[in-house]
């Protein structure tokens, strides 16, 4: 089953190459077949230089400008899902926070299981984070939890956007609604409420050494709430509609 690895770009010089040739490195350690497809989203600094250097040394990666005309982390990863062509897709980040070695875990437990969907859990026993902003962490931990009420599930970490989902998967997950981080709450909750099943695995965080992180909160609150009462509404107004046919 080929992999397809989905990671969006926005001014990130400081940390592209060494995301990319850590998930390249580890994905030929395990022999998967893979791709990886980096969406450019109109990078200010030196991005797409280094890019088109890594393009030399790793055979698998692709990328695209995203010349969409909108801009922003949402628009740049749903570029890159109209365009990945592996059997299954994964969304990364380019700062180096996620770990190429849990992504293995993840594809292997897709194959094991046949699941739908792959989700992992910094909050699980065997997840861990590193140098998490104490302010971030009472936020993201709080979301989560507002998550959980409102839609009746134990998953404890749909905002994060590192998951696995099949290539079906995530054509029955459209149309993509959100443009900006709330998509990473879009999908893993349009796959639980659609009927599409997952499996739940410990995973790791660590915060950028380098760059500027691209979430803002202040900004973020009322788009994660809308996407929040889109799906609660689905679930229990759209009358199975958007279900997954099996």
């Amino acid at each position: 089953m080929k992999l397809s690895v989905v990671i969006p770009a926005y001014n990130e010089e400081g940390s592209i190459a060494e995301t990319l040739q850590h998930i390249y490195t580890t994905l030929q350690k395990y022999n998967i077949p893979h791709e990886i497809v980096v969406t450019n989203d109109n990078s200010k600094d030196n991005t797409e230089n280094i890019l088109k250097e890594l393009q030399k040394e790793i055979p698998t990666l692709v990328y695209y400008n995203n010349i969409s005309g909108k801009n922003g982390f949402g628009y740049a990863v749903r570029y890159g899902l109209e365009r990945f062509t592996g059997d299954c897709v994964a969304i990364m980040m380019a700062d180096m926070s996620d770990d190429a070695e849990d992504l293995v875990k993840y594809y292997n437990k897709m194959l094991e299981g046949n699941y739908d969907c792959v989700f992992g859990s910094r909050f699980m026993k065997g997840g861990k984070v590193y140098d998490y902003p104490k302010i971030k962490l009472y936020i993201n931990r709080f979301a989560n939890f507002i998550v959980r009420m409102v839609m009746g599930i134990k998953y404890n970490d749909t905002t994060n956007a590192f998951k696995l989902y099949k290539k079906e998967t995530m054509e029955g997950l459209k149309p993509f609604l959100a443009p900006h981080f709330n998509l990473t709450l879009e999908l893993p909750l349009k796959a639980i409420v659609r009927g599409y099943n997952y499996a739940v695995v410990p995973n790791s965080w660590t915060n950028r050494k380098t760059g500027i992180s691209k979430l803002k909160i202040r900004e973020m609150g009322s788009r994660y709430f809308f996407i929040l009462m889109y799906c609660f509404i689905e679930k229990y107004f759209a009358r199975g509609d958007f279900k997954k046919k099996w």
